[in-house]
């Protein structure tokens, strides 16, 4: 026996060899999963519930579309009526086409004519980028809002969802998507609302809403 060696240093040794067994049983799972995605396309992705963070989760993907030199375009259904730190600034880059076409959230327009208006005029908008094979990321904020509304027919957007370039990403975002548009999406996820501040009457903060 190694009098220098401490008297749990048997057990050390055990837990760190489970340990590293563990991940290797890990790791190959994981590289076969990798290895089994063997398709090279555009998704969708569909980000909605009543938690915070679907549009923020949209934004942080034009981001990283950026870093890759990628070209983007963002349409905003339903938002319009305050300016917003995201607008501000990928409005700087040369490889973004940022388009705001809501006039606000309903509660706030009370008027359903032009919501309507307003809904088909983006709508015509984002078409125009989900027909465009320079553009590598599209970005549909606030659309499954029109969808729920009925401002926007839900045959239409999945069509040209469906019949996009082959390359070409898009992410909708809003509450309350369409059971249909969850379907034929590639990814889907669901925001939950743990806490808010907003229920503690904190209204919203620039960089963190806005």
């Amino acid at each position: 026996m190694n009098e220098n060696k401490p008297h749990n240093a048997d057990a050390i040794d055990d837990k760190e060899a489970r340990y590293k067994a563990r991940m290797q049983r890990k790791k190959a799972v994981i590289d076969e999963s990798i290895a089994r995605a063997d398709q090279d396309k555009g998704v969708c992705l569909v980000l909605t519930g009543n938690g915070k963070g679907k549009s923020s989760s949209g934004f942080g993907m034009v981001a990283r579309a950026l870093g890759h030199g990628m070209q983007v375009g963002v349409v905003q259904f339903i938002k319009g009526s305050y300016s917003t730190g995201e607008e501000a600034f990928f409005r700087r880059f040369d490889e973004v086409e940022y388009y705001v076409m809501g006039e606000g959230f309903t509660w706030e327009t009370q008027d359903k004519t032009r919501d309507i208006e307003a809904a088909s005029a983006a709508w015509a908008q984002a078409k125009t980028l989900l027909e465009n094979d320079a553009i590598s990321l599209v970005v549909l904020d606030e659309l499954n809002i029109a969808l729920k509304y009925k401002y926007v027919a839900l045959d239409d957007v999945i069509t040209a969802v469906q019949s996009r370039p082959r390359y070409q990403h898009v992410v909708i975002t809003g509450r309350g998507a369409p059971q249909a548009l969850i379907d034929v999406a590639d990814t889907v996820t669901e925001m939950q609302v743990i806490k808010h501040a907003y229920q503690a009457g904190i209204k919203a903060q620039k960089g963190v809403e806005l």
